[in-house]
């Protein structure tokens, strides 16, 4: 079997900050991959999209079938690959995961089965970035007061069965402001910590003790705010704690080292070469690689694997294109240090459905997992029809 043609598209949505990035291989036996780069959100799609193209030529007339090998050879060969950041190996990333579409395919199994056999049917999910809402429209709406978090918390968990939420309860303040730079890059101001405790204990009141609660930061905070908000969290029995600060294992080592908290981080870590010495120094409890930036499944796979040697649990991170949904189910339906799958509050809306054959949505806060054969989802027609960039590499 060889690759033939490569497909790669971004797509035109009704919300332009929200821009999926998608490729498609061919092979001379007829069977096709997709993948997807997972930068659909802020900058940087464009450069994923372009990225993709430019490695796109060195595929033609490889064997598809060989995945270990052309990932090895993207890594060590161009001369970006080594040691780089989320746009090269994004770009990567929905190659990798495109090969390996083509190969449960070409074996008519999920990759699950080729993963070594699925362990779970189903998975447990959290409802994600509730600080905007849980909407199944086209509209983040933030929560500002704290009966407002805890309205949405008794949405998610008494309407629609889940048991595991996760707020940033630092991303607005009471009148909707963002809370600026100069505001969350140093110790707070007492008005923020308290609006933070008011926040968290509003949500757990209004759950109670039986529903989890995730906090992150998006790493907006510093080191020395980031213990301040975990000392305030750590008596309302927080699951994790993610993203407390900048992704550096020196400083997530200090804040664990202040807080009983479990800490969680990965969107922004790449490789096993960057995770290395967050194992080594134990200064995050759960990794949240994403499987379209990290570098496909070929590399998180590897990552998972040198997590289970340190008793580091995995949430994989997921937001993008429900076929990204799709890819993180087939490997956490696998390996054994899975905790929790992320269904993010753009898996709702509008603007992000009708981009991929299958939608994957939970049911009572859990997860199907995908038997279709490959990663279980595709691109739609509508996804091509709607690229606002497409290019063709034979």
């Amino acid at each position: 079997m060889k690759i033939t043609k490569v497909e790669v598209l971004r797509v035109k949505t009704n919300r332009p900050s929200w821009r999926p990035i998608f490729c498609r291989i061919h092979t001379d036996e007829g069977i096709y991959g997709d993948g997807e780069a997972a930068m659909a959100y802020d900058a940087g799609a464009p450069a994923a999209y372009a990225m993709i193209k430019d490695l796109a030529p060195t595929l033609i007339g490889m064997d598809p079938m060989q995945i270990e090998w052309i990932w090895e050879t993207f890594f060590r060969t161009t001369f970006w690959g080594l040691n780089a950041g989320p746009v090269m190996y994004s770009a990567m990333s929905a190659i990798d995961i495109a090969l390996w579409d083509i190969k449960g395919k070409a074996y008519g199994r999920p990759l699950h089965e080729i993963f070594g056999g699925a362990r779970r049917k189903d998975v447990r999910a959290y409802a994600s970035q509730l600080q905007f809402g849980w909407s199944h429209t086209d509209l983040h709406v933030p929560q500002l007061k704290p009966e407002d978090y805890a309205n949405v918390a008794k949405k998610a968990v008494f309407e629609e069965g889940y048991d595991a939420l996760k707020y940033d309860f630092f991303s607005f303040d009471e009148e909707g402001r963002k809370i600026s730079v100069e505001e969350y890059t140093r110790l707070l101001h007492p008005k923020y910590q308290k609006m933070i405790e008011k926040r968290v204990e509003a949500v757990r009141n209004a759950i109670g003790d039986d529903v989890d609660i995730i906090a992150e930061c998006h790493s907006r905070l510093d080191a020395q705010s980031a213990v301040q908000v975990a000392k305030i969290m750590e008596k309302y029995n927080i699951l994790y704690f993610e993203e407390p600060t900048i992704p550096n294992h020196d400083l997530m080592k200090y804040v664990s080292s202040h807080t009983t908290l479990p800490l969680a981080a990965g969107e922004r870590i790449y490789t096993r070469w960057q995770y290395r010495p967050y194992f080594e120094n134990g200064s995050i409890q759960v990794i949240q690689p994403d499987i379209g930036n990290c570098g496909g499944l070929t590399e998180v796979r590897k990552i998972c694997d040198m997590a289970h040697a340190y008793d580091i649990s995995v949430q994989a991170h997921t937001c993008a294109s429900p076929l990204s949904t799709s890819v993180a189910l087939q490997l956490e339906a696998v390996i054994p240090n899975f905790i929790i799958h992320e269904h993010h509050c753009n898996n709702l809306m509008k603007f992000n459905h009708g981009w991929t054959k299958y939608d994957p949505q939970p049911v009572n806060g859990r997860m199907e997992v995908p038997n279709e054969p490959g990663i279980g989802n595709e691109i739609s027609q509508a996804a091509f029809d709607n690229a606002a960039e497409y290019a063709v590499i034979e």
